[in-house]
């Protein structure tokens, strides 16, 4: 048992003791703080922790002492002017859950821990089971709330305009999705879910924000975490962690190096249509993908104490990537009657580099007065990537085979200065305000190369420049059960697209005023409600502002369109809370608006390749969407060993617009994007803690179908199981996860386009994988190694979700 003291010498000693338990459940409080101020001599402090039963005992000199006994998010308990002349026990001292605080409310449970914030909720999944040698794109695909569908696009509660953070800065990484895959899980300690952003976050993102926070070691002393992983399909790496912490410096490296394979299929059976909708011919598409990289991703940093208040931070990140990628592509041609013509093999070679630097640097100064609070951040990072591709394209009624070759280098630049002033003035208020400039650059030069012949169609120099400069302010106060944060921010935008082979240049500049609301009421101990708005906004982005062609398929062909403005969303959310002894219940209602959202139309091109219309896609600002729905997490213990977590959204999605344009024959069209949509998914979640320290995990989730415009997705059900257990005196674990144990998560879709074409698909980007992995952990403190155990077992007793 852990004790602090400093010494009041020629005073007669005495012993303190007691206990501290939960007063709700009535379970004892280990690692809580007992600390013994002398009231007539502010140098002699006394002080100690429980243990595990919630015990203490601190020996002190004789005095006059206030004692105080904290807990983490729980409301202290302070014995004023305690006469010690005698060893004494204090008995029981019963602590209760601060679920009345303005800014958060922090949810304890014995095995797990979500932080319910008035604002956000904070998911801690550095040790979740089914993530162990994966990547942070698995992490997320077992957030309550959030999805990752087969192609690696995070949407949150269905809405995949979603803005990521890592760190709470803008992923520098050019390829968000990519990037997701890259970084290791083990490197995660916890993720932030904002379903709806108050005004001091970035307003990009309708749907809204999700924040990976990174580890770094805490503890005194040098310790760290080494993990090794190998899987089938193929899947190696090394992972370590590595802190030294003095009382001036906190050193901290996070390494990793893994060797990825992720064999991926798919297939479309379509059958083409005259202007009548009757058969003209039909195609079916097969298509192999055997995928691999290598990367590595690495971080150096230190914090300063520079005092007792003022800290400052210095990281440098570093990611590097490289890979194949070879799309195996088989076409088989029939006729009207579905006799067989011909087929055609379409194979793309494809080999990709990235990397990626990042320095970051921060100031803390922590103000006397508890939450006074003063940061200063600055993030400035360099990436580029790079994609060769080879594409032979032969058919068996052709002798002509035809090889393009495509090059794609992007370098991206990316600056951040922010400055952040919180200041409590009274009980239960404060004010804040801030400032945060972003400043990017993309320069991304594409081109195209026809059997050694220069394919200028396809050939150009984008350079897209973003600068986004912002302020914003909040007040947020309490008034007894009622509390409420109101914001507002303004940003001014102004961005370039400028196409430099064809000397076209397009400017947009707007600013915008962002408000956000958030009210609160504690309907009891146990249960509150809370309503919030915010206003969001969605830009435009490089490639869909880019006016040349992309030839990423020989008959759709990707052109952006350079005059599409941002998307603006009204956001309305209505939460509820219940807890008791075993359940948990958290739900809300939730309500959004976009004007101008981005429709992607299709049209024909007039073009022919081998008889096949050539058809063109672009985004346009075309629809009002109108998307809502409700969801709700249940944790029910009904055992301390077994431990149960359901998440289920519903939600239903109209589309408001019509598209006009005239075809390549003159005459006017007219697509009715008019569409309404109802969709759900859900995901069942059970924890087991088996005997000998066997922990045993499995995840179901179902996608229902979903309609759009122009066909539907069908209904997906997927499964993941996990097991662990602690060898080495709980030093190791070891981990055995299946992802997609039955092999079934894929992408099923239908689509009908009346006079062109009726089709059936399939993809399935990454195959089952079976991983195993070694975690060891050396100089890691009792507590530290205790939280890995609570977050593995997963118990919920009272608030809030566990990862998965």
């Amino acid at each position: 048992m852990a004790t602090f003291a400093q010494p009041n010498a020629g005073k007669a000693k005495v012993i303190i003791t007691g206990n501290v338990v939960e007063k709700t459940s009535k379970l004892p409080l280990e690692y809580a703080t007992i600390t013994l101020k002398n009231t007539q001599n502010p140098k002699a402090v006394f002080g100690g922790i429980t243990d595990n039963k919630g015990n203490f005992n601190v020996e002190a000199s004789a005095g006059v002492y206030d004692i105080i006994i904290e807990f983490i998010s729980f409301k202290p308990t302070e014995i004023k002017q305690k006469r010690l002349n005698e060893s004494t026990n204090l008995g029981t001292i019963a602590l209760e859950e601060d679920a009345t605080q303005l800014n958060e409310v922090v949810v304890r449970a014995e095995k797990t821990t979500v932080e319910i914030k008035l604002d956000k909720k904070v998911y801690n999944v550095g040790q979740d089971l089914m993530v162990k040698g994966g990547t942070v794109s698995d992490v997320l695909d077992n957030i309550p709330s959030v999805s990752v569908d087969v192609e690696g696009n995070v949407s949150l509660r269905g809405n995949d305009n979603v803005r990521i953070l890592i760190d709470g800065r803008p992923s520098s990484a050019i390829n968000i999705t990519e990037a997701l895959r890259l970084i290791p899980a083990d490197a995660i300690e916890k993720v932030e879910v904002i379903t709806n952003p108050s005004a001091r976050y970035d307003a990009e993102g309708g749907g809204g924000l999700l924040n990976i926070i990174l580890k770094k070691g805490k503890n005194q002393g040098i310790n760290g975490t080494f993990i090794g992983t190998t899987g089938y399909p193929k899947n190696n790496g090394v992972s370590g962690t590595v802190n030294y912490k003095t009382k001036e410096f906190n050193l901290f490296t996070t390494q990793g190096y893994s060797q990825r394979e992720n064999p991926g299929n798919a297939l479309t059976n379509s059958r083409y249509l005259n202007d009548d909708n009757s058969t003209r011919d039909y195609m079916y598409e097969t298509r192999e993908n055997e995928r691999a990289n290598k990367s590595y991703n690495g971080n150096f940093g230190f914090d300063w104490f520079l005092s007792e208040s003022l800290t400052w931070t210095n990281t440098v990140n570093y990611r590097r990537n490289s890979g194949n990628n070879i799309d195996d592509v088989l076409q088989k041609y029939y006729d009207v009657n579905f006799a067989y013509q011909y087929e055609r093999n379409r194979i793309n070679a494809e080999d990709s580099k990235s990397k990626n630097i990042e320095y970051t640097t921060n100031f803390t100064k922590n103000f006397k007065k508890e939450g006074h609070k003063l940061t200063i951040d600055g993030s400035f990072s360099k990436n580029t990537d790079e994609n060769i591709a080879f594409i032979t394209d032969a058919a068996t009624n052709t002798p002509i085979v035809t090889l393009d070759e495509t090059t794609n280098l992007q370098k991206q630049n990316r600056n951040l200065i922010q400055t952040d002033y919180v200041y409590p003035f009274a009980k239960g208020s404060q004010i804040e305000f801030g400032y945060k400039g972003e400043f990017l650059k993309n320069i991304s030069d594409y081109s195209v190369v026809t059997n050694g012949v220069p394919f200028p169609q396809f050939t150009n120099i984008l350079e897209y420049k973003e600068y986004v400069n912002a302020l914003y302010t909040s007040y947020g106060t309490k008034i007894k059960k009622f509390s409420f944060l109101l914001g507002m921010r303004w940003e001014d935008s102004n961005i370039e697209v400028n196409q430099l082979a064809t000397s076209d240049f397009n400017n947009k500049k707007y600013d915008n005023f962002f408000p956000s609301a958030f009210f609160t009421y504690e309907l009891g101990e146990q249960t509150s409600a809370s309503i919030s708005y915010s206003r969001r906004i969605q830009r435009p982005r490089g490639r869909q502002l880019n006016p040349f062609n992309n030839l990423s398929s020989n008959v759709n062909i990707f052109v952006g369109n350079p005059d599409l403005d941002p998307a603006f969303t009204d956001a309305v959310d209505i939460g509820y809370i219940k807890r008791w002894s075993k359940l948990t219940f958290n739900t809300s209602l939730y309500g959004n608006k976009t004007t101008g959202a981005f429709q992607f139309v299709r049209r024909e091109s007039g073009d022919f390749q081998n008889g096949i219309p050539i058809i063109i896609s672009s985004p346009i600002n075309l629809a009002t969407e109108y998307r809502t729905g409700f969801e709700f997490t249940l944790n029910y213990s009904p055992y301390k060993w077994w431990k149960l977590n359901s998440n289920f959204n519903f939600f239903y999605n109209e589309t408001d617009g019509d598209f006009t344009y005239t075809d390549f024959n003159g005459n006017e069209v007219v697509q009715n994007f008019d569409n309404s949509t109802i969709a759900w998914f859900t995901r069942l979640t059970s924890k087991i803690n088996l005997p000998y320290k066997i922990d045993w995990q499995t995840n179901a989730t179902y996608n229902g179908p979903q309609r759009n415009a122009q066909g539907r997705s069908l209904g997906v059900f997927s499964m993941n199981l996990a097991f662990s257990k602690d060898i080495l005196k709980d030093k190791g674990t070891l981990s055995l996860n299946v992802s997609d144990l039955l092999n079934s998560r894929k992408r099923l879709m239908e689509t009908y386009i009346a006079g062109a074409v009726d089709s059936y698909g399939e993809m399935q980007w990454r195959e089952r994988q079976i991983n195993f992995s070694f975690t060891y952990r050396f100089n890691v403190q009792k507590n530290e190694r205790e939280k890995e155990r609570r977050n593995r077992g997963g118990q919920q007793d009272d608030g809030g979700d566990f990862p998965g």
